[in-house]
């Protein structure tokens, strides 16, 4: 029992050694998952995948493997093998163990540290098979080397007996096989598609590799491989539009031991879509490595369009805003010792990658430019017409993005604002049509709940010039509403509003409003949506009455079922379809859709931010054969059309 000694009044605790817990083995990873997997939720359930896959993807990055391949087992377990090298299994001098056992049972133990093993590796910390492990109810693992099986298996960390030569091998490689515990993860599900979109990234960021997923439980399969890397991904998004140089431009090149590998390629759109990568990480918020070629990418347009006297002598610069417009860059640079800023490890710190980026950015991209004069030609032409788009624009922005926070008297005259000034306590719904405006005003809650009616149908931002757009009445009131600006000048920080919901008729043209806003979100207020701040109202699509009972429901399947059940008792069902919000009176406006008791939302998130791109790419833009050939796909599964 400790000792209880009294100070300043109050009781203290002794605080000695014998205070100190020593968790053995991997026990401190089932004590506290989420610092090594970020969590017990899907994300870090999906996670314990990713983990053993990136070992066999650290040996393809060395050089060592050709092919990965994923199963999903029906038991809930995965598999991973690989025909890389293989596990070594001699004895390690640290431990007194086998290197395969040191690996599976602790942590920080493997080839990614002192450069012997690894130059490069997708793992942060090193720690990735070992935490599977402590985390899964079984494990086991089988290496093929030396002509022979080795195997040893485990159960919750801990090893049920010495790896053991089980066989002979033909080739090498490692197969490991695992199945999450459900004591931490419950009666969770692998999701294929999440799976397969990371897989389907890690194989356009290594050349030549062929990763390969199954799903037992409903027998799909997916296959990746792709020559070109990251070329292929750059082709893929700007698949079905108008490109400006027939092949993406693709430079590559080690710089002091790290390497440099850029595609890009324009098309005639505004929008720029950007992927960085520094050891198959995903880093979302930039880092050293984007710095770099962004200075490479202005400096080298700039010097070239001086030359070529298509930028004159009086003309100021092209910023570089201008030049990536209507850009597609993918960015994957592999380095020994990746340093990543902030707890997400989404951005690239390392200094030395900035200038190693621009060198080798500006090389490549001075000799294709003078190799290739009529793409260059169309390059500069495209961003001299950004540059004047720009200037047009921002005489239309002035009118509409101001500095520091609104205030009531310069919001927009049809905005029915709320009386709450804390924007984490209030919402703005953005409302199809003034008679659905109207009945939304008078049914909302005035002390949380703003109301900004939209009328007719907002201009398709995909096919717009910037100045056109700000130049569109409804756009430059939603700005204005929400005075978070617009691409490189929004401020989330200044976001009015917790909760942005779009509100639409359940009809065609309430789909094709909600389309154009979430076109215009996602093209120009991204960040609106990654931090979760937008939805999608969800009106009742029927009114169903039995007698004095009326009951709202949502879809026609609970529709159905309502109705079987009311007849089943031998009722009579009156059954109304709302088509229009401006069909409900405010009353039935507040209790079906927007009470917070009652209401059912869409959050919007993007799981997919490739496909996001071509959706509305296809939906929205200005190549009618795409999507011609995208609705001819799918109408068959097409129901409840409203025309």
């Amino acid at each position: 029992m400790a000792k209880v000694s009294k100070k300043k009044g109050r009781l203290a605790h002794s605080y000695t050694a014998s205070d100190i817990q020593v968790l053995e083995g991997l026990e401190a990873v089932r004590r506290r998952p989420g610092m090594y997997i970020g969590g017990t939720d899907e994300g870090g359930f999906h996670h314990l995948v990713y983990e053993i896959a990136y070992n066999s993807i650290d040996e393809a990055m060395a050089g060592y493997c050709e092919s990965v391949e994923i199963t999903l087992h029906g038991d809930g377990s995965v598999e991973v093998v690989d025909n890389g090298r293989g596990i070594p299994v001699d004895v390690h001098p640290t431990t007194g163990v086998s290197a395969l056992e040191t690996v599976m049972t602790t942590l920080h133990a493997g080839g990614k540290f002192g450069g012997g093993g690894y130059r490069v590796s997708s793992g942060l910390h090193g720690v990735g098979a070992s935490v599977v492990n402590a985390l899964s109810s079984w494990f086991w693992v089988e290496v093929r080397r030396d002509g022979r099986v080795y195997r040893q298996e485990y159960k919750r960390g801990v090893k049920q007996g010495d790896v053991a030569v089980v066989g002979k091998a033909n080739g090498t490689g490692t197969t490991i096989c695992f199945h999450a515990d459900k004591d931490i993860f419950g009666d969770m599900t692998y999701d294929f598609n999440v799976l397969i979109r990371r897989f389907r990234e890690l194989a356009y960021l290594n050349k030549g590799l062929k990763i390969k997923a199954k799903d037992e439980r409903s027998g799909e399969e997916k296959a990746f491989y792709f020559e070109g890397g990251i070329t292929g991904l750059v082709h893929h998004i700007n698949k079905g539009k108008n490109v400006l140089q027939p092949q993406p431009l693709y430079i590559t090149k080690m710089a002091d031991g790290t390497s440099v590998e850029v595609a890009f390629q324009y098309n005639e759109g505004y929008s720029e879509v950007l992927y960085c990568f520094a050891n198959c990480v995903n880093t979302a918020e930039g880092g050293s490595h984007l710095t770099g070629f962004r200075s490479a990418l202005t400096r080298v347009i700039n010097d070239y369009a001086r030359k070529s006297k298509m930028l004159k002598d009086d003309e100021a610069n092209m910023s570089g805003e201008d030049m990536r417009a209507g850009l597609v860059t993918v960015i994957n640079v592999k380095l020994s010792d990746p340093q990543f800023e902030g707890q997400t490890k989404m951005k690239l710190h390392n200094p030395e990658v900035k200038g190693y980026v621009e060198s080798v950015v500006s090389e490549g991209l001075s000799a294709y430019l003078n190799e290739h004069p009529s793409e260059a030609r169309k390059i500069i032409d495209k961003c001299i017409t950004s540059t004047r788009a720009r200037d047009a624009a921002r005489k239309a922005r002035d009118l509409v993005i101001r500095k520091g926070v609104l205030s009531s008297s310069t919001l927009p005259g049809k905005l029915a604002d709320c009386s709450e000034r804390d924007p984490s306590r209030s919402e703005l719904y953005l409302v199809e049509g003034d008679s659905a405006g109207g009945s939304a005003k008078q049914g909302r809650d005035r002390s949380f709940q703003a109301i900004l009616p939209l009328r007719g149908k907002i201009l398709n931002v995909e096919k717009a010039t910037p100045e056109k757009m700000l130049g569109h009445m409804e756009i430059r009131t939603i700005i204005t509403a929400l005075g978070i600006g617009i691409n490189e000048e929004m401020d989330i920080s200044k976001l009015r509003y917790q909760r942005v919901i779009i509100m639409t008729d359940a009809d065609v043209d309430g789909a094709h409003i909600r389309t154009l806003l979430l076109t215009f979100f996602f093209r120009h207020m991204e960040e609106l949506i990654r931090d979760g701040h937008l939805y999608i109202a969800q009106p009742p699509l029927y009114r169903v009455r039995s007698g004095k009972k009326q009951s709202w429901v949502y879809s026609d399947r609970e529709k159905d079922d309502l109705v079987r059940k009311v007849q089943k008792k031998g009722g009579k069902t009156d059954i109304q379809r709302f088509k229009g919000l401006g069909e409900m009176t405010p009353l039935q406006l507040w209790d079906t859709t927007m009470n917070p008791d009652t209401r059912t939302m869409l959050r919007v998130e993007i799981e997919d931010v490739v496909e996001a791109d071509k959706l509305f790419d296809t939906l929205m833009g200005s190549e009618v054969p795409p999507r011609k050939k995208f609705i001819q796909t799918r109408a068959h599964s097409v129901k409840n059309l409203d025309v």
